[in-house]
């Protein structure tokens, strides 16, 4: 009997917003990442809400056959934003909970358009990567007309020299969520430097 072999990133993480943007673009790239991901067999992790593209790249997991674990904090499932049909939904007291659950439970990071909570949740594990806290690969599905002036200032970082180059390049960006996925195994955390930089270092 020959068995298939488990993808390296077995559960993945995904930071979007609660909201579905101006644009039908940002929902369409939503629903197709939670496709990709539970077809390749893959664990989806994420805020667990019901609304935006939170809830279209759940629903596509599901409807995909994918597992689906959100993880809210306890005020938002006040506030009936929980989503009602998910394989688990793990309640938490507080937004540091749920960021340190999310986590736990992620073997990689994935960042889709959103707002402010996404930012801040998607920094946080790319920081913690640049530090060496953890050692899982940080993705963005790139989506037209929206990450580019992100990117852009991103490298402008590094031309003023407050990014290390290898720290920049520890995020993975593409526009297809199967090659997305495909580069999130492939990955290989580099070489651990300082992530300041000195007055005349290369």
């Amino acid at each position: 009997m020959v068995f298939a072999a488990m993808p390296v990133v077995s559960a993945i993480c995904v930071f979007c917003g609660a909201s579905p943007g101006d644009d039908p673009a940002f929902m369409a790239a939503a629903a197709a990442f939670g496709r990709a991901v539970a077809t390749a067999g893959r664990a989806l992790i994420y805020g667990g809400s019901k609304t935006g593209l939170m809830g279209e790249v759940a629903n596509a997991a599901l409807a995909a056959g994918g597992r689906v674990t959100g993880v809210i904090p306890r005020g938002l499932v006040d506030k009936e934003l929980a989503h009602p049909f998910l394989t688990e939904l793990r309640v938490v007291a507080g937004m540091h909970d749920r960021k340190a659950t999310m986590s736990d439970l992620a073997d990689a990071f994935v960042v889709l358009p959103g707002g402010l909570g996404t930012l801040e949740e998607f920094f946080e594990v790319w920081t913690w990567a640049q530090l060496g806290l953890h050692a899982k690969p940080v993705g963005l599905l790139s989506v037209p007309g929206f990450f580019a002036p992100l990117l852009q200032f991103l490298d402008g970082l590094v031309t003023h020299r407050f990014v290390r180059r290898e720290h920049r390049d520890l995020l993975i960006v593409d526009d297809d969520p199967t090659n997305l996925l495909a580069r999130l195994d492939a990955w290989q955390p580099p070489v651990a430097r300082p992530k300041w930089i000195a007055r005349g270092e290369e």
